[in-house]
């Protein structure tokens, strides 16, 4: 079976599972890791999102928080490969 390696990206393997790690996630994350162009573990997301509780944002300046991570490991992705195409 092949696999998408279009990104330069490392993968990792985290021990549990991860269905039921995305399933114990607020809505509002679900909602947006749907959308989300990389794959990210749960335990990512789950720890930016504590983070930006725990400083007293609200969900949508969080989210906007993942938006700007995601942009910016994209951004880093391209560096490496020349650009995704």
């Amino acid at each position: 079976m092949r696999r998408n390696h279009a990104s330069s990206l490392p993968r990792r393997r985290r021990p549990g599972d991860p269905m039921r790690q995305f399933d114990e996630l607020p809505s509002p994350l679900r909602q947006w890791m749907a959308q989300a162009a990389l794959p990210w573990s749960p335990a990512s997301y789950r720890r930016i999102w504590q983070k930006g509780i725990a400083e007293g944002a609200d969900h949508s300046a969080i989210l906007d928080r993942l938006s700007r991570a995601e942009a910016q490991m994209l951004a880093r992705d391209g560096l490496r490969t020349g650009g995704l195409r």
